[in-house]
């Protein structure tokens, strides 16, 4: 298969910042990619060089085969990208926000309408698509810029953090919208901060941190590379937690992760049987009640916090909104 994005060697500095380094990967036309990393890691600003916002002081990037430097204004003919921040015209209404996407696109008007009337269906705002803009809330705004960054069914779609701020329906929703433009051929490179996101739609999956590529592959590949299983303990008492996690931190094979909400302690250990019946025994022979204690395979989440060192959290470096190739000139 041909790669419709193919990144070598990227490297961006803003003044004596190193936003991103040497990072390189492609993916393969039909496939969607995540692009995982904490804040600052450089998700945005990667985005920005491939969809000719920013352009790269070193390296090359090539988008549906073309040059993202010599090739800029043709390739915004041929993307998608919806920024992490809403772009829209707050005079016009929804459906006439969207149609004009359609038109900067050189759509029939009959396609144009009948894909605005879609886009609203499922972004649920059929009931606001005749009222201004100025009239949306947040995160109908939202939905509205995600909406016009499928108008036009480009080849190559960029979504930044797309479903940040949305109701669980109308994520549901716009991942099922991704899975059938996918379906038909389209290519999608999103960045988001939900490891559910990244399993349900990606095909591969590139961690950035510190501008770096930090890990790269299958969401299975990267759960395979951390080894072992986790080890989860839940404690009755709050107040019995740091010793629960003093009496099992010898059998880790990294420091446990606390969650002080749930009563919860984490953290990753080689072997299974073994060592939750060694667990089991160091906390009753202590007397620690316990509400659960099991051994499951790495998720997402453990794989980021191995990686980058803290959990996955909203935002990034620098959002850009922007839904038409035609609206970044």
């Amino acid at each position: 298969m041909n790669a419709a994005i193919d990144v070598e060697s990227i490297t961006k500095r803003f003044g004596g910042t190193l936003a991103l380094s040497d990072v390189s990967f492609s993916v393969q036309q039909g496939d969607v990619l995540a692009l995982l990393g904490p804040n600052g890691a450089g998700k945005t600003t990667l985005i920005r060089v491939l969809t000719t916002l920013l352009v790269a002081d070193s390296g090359r990037a090539r988008v549906a085969g073309l040059d993202v430097r010599k090739d800029a204004r043709a390739i915004r003919s041929l993307i998608g990208l919806a920024g992490q921040y809403a772009t829209v015209d707050e005079l016009l209404t929804g459906r006439e926000n969207l149609e004009l996407i359609g038109l900067l696109y050189h759509l029939d008007k009959a396609v144009y309408r009948d894909r605005a009337q879609d886009a609203l269906e499922r972004m649920s705002l059929t009931g606001a698509g005749d009222n201004q803009v100025k009239t949306y809330s947040g995160g109908m705004r939202r939905r509205l810029d995600l909406a016009a960054s499928l108008i036009g069914r480009p080849p190559v779609l960029f979504l930044d953090e797309p479903t940040t701020g949305l109701d669980p329906r109308t994520r549901n929703d716009l991942w099922q919208f991704i899975t059938d433009l996918v379906a038909q051929g389209t290519t999608v490179l999103l960045t988001t901060q939900y490891m559910e996101e990244a399993e349900h739609l990606a095909q591969a999956i590139v961690v950035l941190d510190a501008g770096r590529v930090a890990a790269q592959g299958t969401a299975d590949e990267l759960k395979d590379q951390l080894g072992g299983n986790v080890l989860e303990v839940q404690v009755t008492k709050r107040a019995d937690l740091d010793k629960a996690a003093s009496l099992i931190a010898d059998l880790a094979s990294a420091p446990p992760r606390l969650d002080t909400g749930l009563n919860r302690i984490t953290l990753p250990v080689q072997g299974g049987a073994r060592v939750l019946i060694a667990a089991g025994r160091a906390l009753d022979d202590a007397g620690v009640e316990l509400e659960d204690l099991g051994i499951r395979r790495p998720s997402l989440d453990d794989v980021f916090l191995a990686i980058t060192g803290h959990p996955a959290a909203p935002g990034d470096d620098a959002g850009q909104g922007s839904h038409s190739p035609e609206a970044v000139r």
